[in-house]
C-alpha cells in the first residue's frame, strides 16, 4: 500500500473539521489548527494532531507555526470574513502564514475560496471570468489571498472556490426567515452541500488536481425566492417576503471544470432537494 503523505488542515471548523476527519479514517497523518483551546481535546479524540493556532495573535508562537507546516500538504480554510473590515486582517494573515512557509515542507496547497471573487455579470460564470474582477477590482482581498499562494515558490496551489455552504448545522431556513423587502428574489442562487464540499476536496488531494483553479456549485440554480421560501417552511419558520425588482442582478456559477477534471458528480445536484 501506498503512503499516505502528511496533510495540515489550516483551520478546524465546520468545513476543515470534517475533512480532517475524513483524511484521518483514509490512513493520512493530519494536523489540525483551531483558535479555540477547548477543542484541542476535540481534535486528539478525532485522530487529529491538534495546533492553537491564531495567525490574528500578536504572540503567536511561530514555532508551533513551523512545527504544524511541516507536512507535504496544506489545506488552507480560513474564512475571510470580508465584511467586518473589508478583508484587511484577513490578509495580514495569510502573509503571516506565507512567512512561515518559506521554512516549511509544504509543496501543495488547497486553497479553500469562494465563488464571491466574481462580480454580478447576469450570465453564466466560468473560471476565466475572474479576468473582469481583477480588471474592475484588483485591490479584491480575497483574490489577492489567492494569487499570493498561487505565485508562491515551491509549492503548487490548487483554489477551490465554493458557492454558499449548506448542511449539517448550517440550515439556509434561518437565513432569511421573517425578513421582509428582501431584494434580487429573482436571481439564481449558487450553493454547495458539506457533503459534495468534502468529497470534492478530497478528490483533488486524492487525484493530485494540483495548479488548477475550480469553481465548486451545485448544478441547479433556483430562484433565491423560491429557494429560501422553501428553506423556511422546511423549518416551520416564516418565509421572508422578496421585493419585486425592475432588474436582477445575479452569476450563475458553472462547475463544468471541475465536474469534468475530476470525473465526478454531485451527491446533493439540486438546491431545492437539501431540506
Amino acid at each position: 500500500m501506498e503512503d499516505k503523505e502528511d496533510i495540515s488542515v489550516m483551520g478546524c471548523g465546520w468545513l476543515g473539521l470534517p475533512l480532517a476527519e475524513k483524511l484521518v479514517k483514509a490512513g493520512y497523518t493530519v494536523k489540525g489548527s483551531t483558535t479555540t483551546p477547548e477543542k484541542m481535546d476535540v481534535l486528539l479524540e478525532k485522530g487529529i494532531q491538534p495546533y492553537l493556532l491564531n495567525l490574528q495573535d500578536e504572540n503567536l508562537d511561530m514555532d508551533m507555526l513551523q512545527d504544524f507546516l511541516q507536512a507535504k500538504v496544506l489545506v488552507l480554510n480560513i474564512p475571510p470574513h470580508l465584511r467586518s473590515d473589508g478583508g484587511e486582517s484577513y490578509l495580514r494573515q495569510m502573509h503571516v502564514l506565507l512567512k512561515a512557509m518559506s521554512g516549511a515542507t509544504i509543496n501543495r496547497v488547497l486553497f479553500v475560496s469562494s465563488t464571491s471573487v466574481y462580480l454580478d455579470l447576469n450570465r453564466v460564470v466560468t473560471e476565466e471570468d475572474i479576468a473582469y474582477t481583477l480588471e474592475q477590482q484588483p485591490d479584491n482581498m480575497l483574490l489577492q489571498a489567492e494569487q499570493l499562494f498561487q505565485n508562491g515558490d515551491g509549492w503548487m496551489t490548487t483554489v477551490l472556490r465554493f458557492g454558499g455552504l449548506v448542511g449539517d448545522d448550517r440550515k439556509p431556513g434561518r437565513f432569511l426567515a421573517g425578513k421582509k423587502h428582501v431584494p434580487n428574489g429573482d436571481a439564481p442562487v449558487n450553493l454547495i452541500h458539506l457533503d459534495d464540499c468534502l468529497q470534492i476536496m478530497y478528490r483533488i488531494i486524492e487525484q493530485q488536481k494540483w495548479g488548477a483553479t475550480f469553481h465548486a456549485s451545485a448544478d441547479l440554480h433556483p430562484l433565491r425566492k423560491d429557494f429560501y421560501t422553501q428553506a423556511a417552511h422546511a423549518l416551520g419558520l416564516t418565509p421572508p417576503e422578496f421585493d419585486a425588482m425592475e432588474k436582477t442582478h445575479f452569476k450563475l456559477i458553472n462547475s463544468q471544470k471541475l465536474k469534468d477534471a475530476l470525473s465526478y458528480s454531485f451527491l446533493h445536484p439540486d438546491p431545492m432537494a437539501f431540506f
